[in-house]
């Protein structure tokens, strides 16, 4: 890293470490959230409608939270997102309490709009980068989802009887202590305002932007593999619990499937500084393909287990593959709407297959909510095949 300036190299630290903390409190809801609606819903196919709305809430806030940090500053923005996030833990936690289905969901839409601000971590850290580090400073943040791997299950475990006989209460009162810990943290990054002269300026329409064929696979990327990582994650705890299977092994599989998310995070800059960015890409949609065969061949733990680790590195690779393949597609000047634009339709596509999950899983069954996630990830994988072809073109033509 002594390629880079010392508060970059500052900066990707913190924000490194108030992703680990974000990502546990998300880890926290990703393992409870499904269980505490199918206790408290007035309607068991309701049971995962919070944590889809959580995904809502990220996709409608993600356009104004970038906006705002673009005409306001990274700080600010990245504090506000907190803030809302420890009023929406706060209000889960008495929702549960009391057993007040509709305001747990509507909690959960304020979570995800303190997601949403969260979310820019990582473009935070790339848009203060060099060129030549800006894939390890995308990975460097998101590792710090490894911490959430192993805390995030761990404290759904401790936390979940913390207000015995009510479950799950007591997770969210954790999240609290976990955003208003990152507030303090937050408030040491060093990433300068935009001037008055860059608030003025605005670029090349979207449109244009988005007629390149890299922006089109960054885009399809980045939606795609989160989406069919969430479709299939939101689905397996209750799947495992209609299995037979308790809650400790169900947060077993979530932790594993976090720590497949997150690990690579430290070696993927490097892989894609070493392969190229599309073969990362299209690795990790062999790797998501590769998930949906193993849950489709049985139900034992063993099956759980391998194929939400699978499909975690493959969001891993798809996801920063994506965010780095966006990064080349837009100037300064353009980063705040571009960047608005990815994370409004990752999002969307988020929320949706977050909807669609629980209803899957409800009326039709585990398998058809694998079976959802091939013709998309073969989307993907052509998309990839798709720029590869098109860059060779453009060498070649560049060569002759």
């Amino acid at each position: 890293m002594s390629e880079t300036p010392n508060h970059s190299r500052r900066n990707v630290f913190i924000l490194a470490v108030c992703q680990a903390l974000a990502m546990t409190g998300t880890g926290l809801v990703l393992t409870v959230s499904a269980l505490a609606g199918n206790i408290i819903a007035p309607d068991k196919s309701l049971a995962t409608l919070p944590f889809a709305l959580m995904f809502v809430g990220t996709m409608t806030t993600t356009i104004p939270a970038s906006l705002f940090m673009g005409r306001f500053g990274r700080r600010l923005g990245f504090t506000i997102g907190q803030l809302i996030g420890i009023t929406a833990a706060a209000i889960s936690a008495y929702a549960i309490y009391e057993a007040q289905f509709w305001l747990f969901a509507g909690a959960g839409f304020m979570l995800g709009m303190h997601s949403a601000f969260f979310q820019y971590y990582r473009f935070a850290a790339a848009d203060a980068a060099t060129p030549s580090f800006r894939p390890k400073a995308i990975s460097y943040v998101l590792a710090g989802g490894v911490f959430a791997a192993i805390a995030g299950p761990e404290l759904a475990k401790l936390s979940k009887d913390m207000f015995s006989p009510i479950l799950f209460a007591g997770s969210y009162v954790v999240i609290v202590g976990l955003s208003t810990l990152t507030v303090i943290l937050l408030q040491f990054i060093r990433i300068p305002r935009p001037s008055l002269a860059d608030r003025k300026q605005v670029g090349r329409p979207l449109r244009e932007i988005a007629r390149q064929p890299a922006f089109v696979v960054a885009i399809l990327s980045a939606m795609i593999g989160y989406g069919t990582m969430s479709l299939v994650m939101t689905a397996t705890p209750l799947a495992m619990v209609a299995c037979g299977f308790e809650f400790d092994d169900a947060a077993f599989v979530i932790q594993w499937h976090v720590l497949g998310m997150f690990a690579p995070s430290f070696f993927t800059g490097n892989l894609i500084r070493r392969f190229g960015t599309v073969r990362i890409i299209l690795t990790g949609s062999v790797l998501i393909a590769a998930c949906m065969v193993i849950n489709l061949m049985g139900i034992a733990l063993t099956n759980f287990w391998l194929a939400l680790v699978l499909i975690g590195i493959g969001w891993n690779f798809m996801f920063i593959g994506g965010t780095t393949l966006l990064t080349e597609t837009y100037e300064p000047a353009e980063r705040a709407k571009v960047q608005a634009l990815n994370d409004f339709l990752v999002f969307g596509t988020v929320a949706t297959a977050s909807f669609s999950s629980g209803a899957l899983q409800n009326m039709i069954g585990w398998q058809a909510v694998n079976a959802a996630i091939a013709l998309p990830v073969l989307v993907a994988f052509a998309g990839a095949l798709w720029l590869r072809g098109q860059r060779r073109k453009s060498a070649a033509a560049g060569a002759g």
